[in-house]
C-alpha cells in the first residue's frame, strides 16, 4: 500500500499504436480527475517489501530497495542497469540498453532472467510463467519510483520460479500537474518524456498519464526506436474500499541479433552491427485493476486482476559459417532458406486475493496472509522463412504450434511474534498446473501436469536496537518450459520442474551514519534444466542436469562521512556454484565443473556528495573472470563462442542539480575510463560491454 501524502492536495517502432487505443488512454488521464466520492484515497498495490524500515524488519530474508532518490542522481540506461547495484545480482548484456533482460542471482545464469520472478506492481513480467519465463521485455525505467528486491522464505508468497528471488518494479503514483524530461547523449540517443496528472477537488480521485519516447543509432549501431505509455488512476469507494487501474502500452524496434561480434571483429571494431538484417520487434500491451477492502481494523482483503499481450517477432538471417573474422550469412538468393522470423504471441492473465489478518491466537499476536492465485498463459509460436529477401517480413509458414498453461497456487503464512524481539514465520505454497502442446501443422499433442509442494519457514530476532538477525529455509522450484517439457511430437519428455533447497542467514541494521546487511546463502539443487533455446547458449540440450551447488556470503554497507559526503558498498562472493553430481556431457564427466555465467566475485562502490541542490556520485562495478560452457574452457575458440570471460571494472559519473522547484539539469557518463570488456558471449559470439556513453538531460515541472 502506498499512500498519496495530503500534501498533493496543493500542489519508427516496430508496429503503430492504434489510434482508438491512444485516445483511450488520453481519456483516461483526463476523466479520473474529475471523478471522486469519499476519503483520502490509496493507489492499491501488492508490494512485494513494503514501505519504510518497519515492512523490512518484518521480513526473514535479505532485502534491498533502490529508491526513487537513487534513481533520480543515477539515471540507469534500463531496469537491468540500475539492479547492477543491488547485492547478489548480475547482469548479462546483450544489445546494450537492456530492452532484453538477462538478470541472474546469486550464481544462477541470467539467460533470460528465468531463475527469477519479476513483477511490475505486484504482476508478472515474463510473457508466460508455465511457458516459458523468458524475458523478452523490461518495464522501462523512466516510469518507476523504485525498485523492491526480496531473497530467502518471505519469497514464498509469490511465484513461481522464486528460486533466485523476486523482483518488483513500481511505477510511480500520479501526480498534481506535468512534469516534462528530455535527454540527449551518445550515438545519437535521444529521449522525451511527459508525466500528468491530477485530483478530483473532493481529493478522493486521482489519475494520470506517463509517456516517454525514446530513439538512437544504438551502442553497437544497432538502432533503436521506443515508445512507452503508462495511464494509472484510483478512487476511495468509501471510508474502507480503494480501487486503482492501470494501462500500458509497449513498442520497440531493435536492431539486434543473437550474433555476436569474432575475435578479430572484437579487437578492431567493438562496435560494428555483426547482423545488419536481424530486427527484435515487440509491442505489449496490459491491464491491472487492484482493489482493497478493509473489512475491520484487523482483516484486510487485497485482490488484483491482471492481463497482457506480448508480440515478439525476431527477424534472423541463417548463418552459413563462422570465423575468427566474422559471420558468413546464407545468401538469399533462392538456393535455401536466408531468413527466419521466429514469431511469438502471448497472453497472460491472472487473479490474485490475499486476505491480511492481525490475530491474537496461542496468546500471542499473529500476521497471516492466505491466498489463492489463478493464473492462464497462451503462447501461437510460428516461424516464417524466406529463400530470396534478407529483410522479410513475412515467408513461408513452417512452424506453427500452440502452447497453452493453467495453474492455481494457494498459499499461507502466519507471522509468530514471540515478543517484541523475536518472529517465527512458517509458510507453504501449492503451485499445480497443466500444459499442453499442439503442432498445428501435423495435429500432434501432448500435455504435461505437475503439482508443486513448497514449505518454508523464516525467524527474524532482534538483537538490538542497531543489529536485525535473519534466517530461513525454504523449498525453491521452477517449471520446465512446454518447449522442452513437451517434445513437438507431442510427448511428454519428462523433465522434471527445477527444484532446489535454499537456505540464508544474515544481519542488518543502522547505527548512527552507518547502515549495513550481511547475509550467508545457500541453494542446493537437485535438479537444473540445462536450456534448450538457442539463447541459452553454445551446447544448449534439453535435459535434467541433475544437482548443483550455489553458496556465498554477500553485503553491503553505508556510511554517511559528514559535511555532505557519504560512501556505499556491496559485495557478492560466490564461493561455490558447480555441478555437484555426476554429469555427463560428451562421455565427460563435469562434476565439480564451475556454473556457467557464475562470477566468484561482483563488487561496487560509490563514493557521494550532496550540497545544496547539487547530488553527485563516482562509482566503480567489478566483475570477475566467468566460463561460458560446462567444459569451463578457458582459451577462446576460433568463433569467440568459447573461452573464459575475463574480469573487468567499470566506472561511473553522476550529477543531478535541482535548479530551484520546477527545474532540474543531470548528466550521467558510463565506463568513464572507455574500458574495452567482453559481457557476453552467449547466444552466438562476442558481446563487448558499452563504450564509453553519456546523456544529459533537464526535467520541468509545470
Amino acid at each position: 500500500m502506498n499512500r498519496i501524502p495530503r500534501s498533493f492536495e496543493h500542489h519508427g517502432t516496430a508496429k503503430k499504436i492504434p489510434k482508438t487505443r491512444l485516445a483511450l488512454v488520453v481519456a483516461l488521464a483526463l476523466i479520473f480527475p474529475s471523478l471522486g466520492t469519499a476519503a483520502e484515497v490509496e493507489l492499491p498495490r501488492i508490494d512485494v517489501v513494503g514501505e519504510g524500515g518497519e515492512a523490512i524488519a518484518k521480513l526473514p530474508g535479505s532485502v534491498a530497495i533502490i529508491t526513487g532518490k537513487k534513481l533520480e542522481l543515477t539515471q540507469p540506461l534500463s531496469v537491468q542497469d540500475a539492479l547492477k547495484s543491488v547485492p547478489g545480482i548480475v547482469v548479462r548484456e546483450e544489445e546494450g540498453y537492456g530492452f532484453i533482460p538477462n538478470i541472474g542471482m546469486r550464481g544462477l545464469n541470467p539467460n533470460r532472467s528465468q531463475k527469477l520472478l519479476v513483477l511490475e506492481d505486484g504482476v508478472p513480467v515474463a510473457p508466460g510463467l508455465f511457458l516459458a519465463n523468458e524475458s523478452y521485455y523490461s518495464p522501462r525505467i523512466e516510469r518507476m519510483q523504485s525498485i523492491e528486491v526480496l531473497k530467502g522464505a518471505a519469497g514464498l508468497r509469490y511465484g513461481p520460479t522464486t528460486i533466485g528471488g523476486v523482483i518488483n518494479y513500481k511505477t510511480k503514483d500520479p501526480e498534481q500537474g506535468a512534469k516534462v524530461t528530455a535527454k540527449v547523449g551518445s550515438r545519437g540517443y535521444r529521449s522525451i518524456g511527459l508525466d500528468a496528472g491530477g485530483k478530483a477537488p473532493s481529493g478522493q480521485t486521482i489519475g494520470g498519464i506517463s509517456i516517454v519516447k525514446a530513439e538512437g543509432d544504438g551502442l553497437r549501431n544497432n538502432a533503436f526506436a521506443m515508445t512507452d505509455i503508462m495511464a494509472k488512476g484510483g478512487m476511495a469507494i468509501g471510508d474502507k474500499q480503494w480501487v486503482g487501474v492501470k494501462f500500458t502500452r509497449y513498442d520497440n524496434k531493435v536492431n539486434t541479433s543473437y550474433v555476436g561480434l569474432r575475435p578479430n571483429e572484437f579487437r578492431d571494431n567493438p562496435t560494428k552491427n555483426p547482423a545488419p538484417n536481424d530486427y527484435f520487434l515487440t509491442d505489449r500491451t496490459s491491464f491491472d485493476i487492484n482493489h482493497e477492502l478493509e473489512i475491520n481494523d484487523s482483516v484486510k482483503l487485497k485482490t488484483l486482476l491482471y492481463w497482457s499481450q506480448f508480440t515478439r517477432d525476431f527477424w534472423r538471417r541463417e548463418v552459413l559459417a563462422r570465423s575468427a573474422d566474422g559471420t558468413t550469412f546464407v545468401p538469399c538468393d533462392g538456393s535455401a532458406y536466408c531468413m527466419n522470423g521466429n514469431n511469438r504471441t502471448f497472453e497472460m492473465m491472472g487473479l490474485d486475493t490475499r486476505l491480511q489478518i492481525d490475530h491474537n491466537g496461542l496468546g500471542i499476536k499473529n500476521e497471516a496472509e492466505i491466498g489463492i492465485r489463478l493464473h492462464s498463459d497462451k503462447l501461437n509460436n510460428t516461424k516464417l522463412r524466406s529463400k530470396t529477401n534478407p529483410n522479410a517480413r513475412s515467408g513461408e509458414l513452417t512452424t506453427d504450434d500452440t502452447q497453452r498453461a493453467q495453474g492455481i497456487a494457494f498459499y499461507g503464512q502466519n507471522r509468530f511474534i514471540l515478543n517484541e524481539r523475536v518472529a517465527i514465520t512458517p509458510g507453504l505454497r501449492i503451485e499445480t498446473y497443466d500444459q499442453s502442446r499442439k503442432d498445428v501443422l501435423t495435429g500432434l499433442s501432448g500435455k504435461a501436469s505437475n503439482t508443486e509442494v513448497m514449505p518454508g519457514i523464516g525467524a527474524t530476532w532482534q538483537l538490538a536496537p542497531q543489529a536485525q538477525l535473519f534466517a530461513g529455509a525454504f523449498k525453491g522450484f521452477s517449471p520446465a518450459m512446454v518447449a522442452t517439457a513437451i517434445s513437438g511430437s507431442g510427448v511428454d519428455q519428462n523433465l522434471d520442474a527445477e527444484r532446489s533447497t535454499n537456505f540464508e542467514i544474515g544481519v542488518r541494521g543502522a547505527s548512527g551514519r552507518l547502515s549495513y546487511e550481511a547475509t550467508a546463502f545457500r541453494m542446493d539443487f537437485g535438479n537444473q534444466i540445462v536450456p534448450q533455446s538457442e539463447s541459452g547458449g553454445v551446447g544448449a540440450t534439453v535435459t535434467n542436469a541433475g544437482a548443483t551447488l550455489n553458496q556465498g556470503l554477500e553485503g553491503a554497507i553505508g556510511y554517511d562521512l559528514g559535511e555532505g559526503w557519504g560512501v556505499d558498498a556491496n559485495a557478492t562472493w560466490v564461493r561455490t556454484a558447480k555441478f555437484n553430481g555426476t554429469k555427463i556431457v560428451g562421455g565427460i564427466d563435469r562434476n565439480g565443473n564451475r556454473l556457467p555465467y557464475a562470477p566468484e566475485l561482483t563488487a561496487n562502490l560509490s563514493v557521494n556528495y550532496r550540497v545544496g541542490g547539487l547530488k553527485a556520485s563516482l562509482g566503480a562495478y567489478r566483475v570477475s573472470r566467468q566460463f561460458v560452457d560446462t567444459e569451463n574452457t578457458v582459451a577462446e575458440n576460433a568463433d569467440g563462442r568459447r573461452g573464459v570471460i575475463p574480469a573487468y571494472t567499470t566506472f561511473g559519473l553522476n550529477a543531478h542539480y535541482a535548479v530551484d522547484k520546477q527545474l532540474s539539469v543531470f548528466g550521467t557518463v558510463r565506463n568513464l575510463a572507455d574500458k574495452k570488456y567482453i559481457a557476453s558471449r552467449n547466444p552466438d559470439g562476442i558481446f563487448p560491454g558499452a563504450e564509453r556513453n553519456f546523456e544529459v538531460g533537464a526535467s520541468y515541472k509545470f
